[in-house]
């Protein structure tokens, strides 16, 4: 009897601090990386700058969601934007992208989203589009607009500012992210991966572009790239990354 209850206490044991470490594994804190590219890495050119962000970590795998973000900028790194139109978050979310002007259009890209609902990990591709927005206390404003189509159809309107940051950085974009639901009673959506691209590059480029535009000298080790995360569940996060100077 003795030697039962002692093996009965050791599998409980056991079988405790399974779940423990299965529940520890699963809440890994959210993290991200960024990876910044400039086209064409040439000082002084106009073109297009391309961030990925990819985010890991959080419960079942599933980050976090994503509640405010910070890119900071290179020193100096500007964008050019021949003819000053705007486009107001209201005019996205009534009318969509073809609702705004051509030429307030200053990026795009894509995301996936997920989340855990129940026993299912549901994923969907998302487009955006990015805006210039209308001045806001003499600072100018930006407005992402994100659609999905499959599963879950969903539309949102991301709206920030560029505010100045210290050196080594000039500027740095603040947007903050709204809640994405999915099915009822299930959690909301969490960012996996964001690709934006800001500018144009190559053929498409012409004297009416919005264009970024690389500084006329590198620092050593590259143009220096930082991101601040703010997350659903309190936690905070940063990364670093360099775009690789012209040779």
């Amino acid at each position: 009897m003795r030697r039962a209850l002692a093996l009965t206490v050791a599998v409980g044991v056991a079988l405790s601090t399974a779940v423990v470490c299965a529940t520890a594994a699963s809440a890994a804190p959210s993290t991200a990386t960024i990876a910044p590219s400039l086209s064409p890495n040439r000082l002084h050119a106009k073109g297009a700058l391309k961030l990925t962000i990819r985010f890991a970590g959080g419960e079942f795998g599933v980050p976090s969601p994503v509640r405010k973000l910070l890119l900071k900028l290179p020193a100096e790194l500007g964008v050019d934007i021949p003819n000053l139109r705007s486009c107001s978050a209201a005019r996205l979310r009534a009318r969509g992208a073809r609702g705004c002007p051509a030429r307030s259009k200053i990026g795009g890209g894509h995301a996936l989203v997920q989340a855990h609902a129940g026993s299912q990990l549901i994923t969907e591709n998302i487009a955006l589009w990015v805006f210039l927005g209308p001045l806001h206390n003499f600072q100018p404003t930006f407005e992402v607009l994100g659609r999905g189509y499959t599963p879950l159809q969903k539309q949102a309107v991301l709206s920030g500012t560029v505010v100045p940051d210290h050196a080594p950085y000039g500027e740095a974009l603040a947007l903050n992210v709204p809640p994405v639901p999915t099915l009822p009673l299930e959690p909301n959506a969490s960012i996996a991966a964001l690709t934006l691209t800001i500018g144009t590059s190559g053929h498409r480029l012409s004297r009416h572009s919005n264009t970024v535009v690389v500084p006329g000298s590198c620092p050593v080790g590259g143009f220096p790239f930082a991101a601040e995360f703010t997350y659903a569940d309190g936690s905070t996060g940063s990364a670093l990354a360099t775009a690789p100077c012209p040779q």
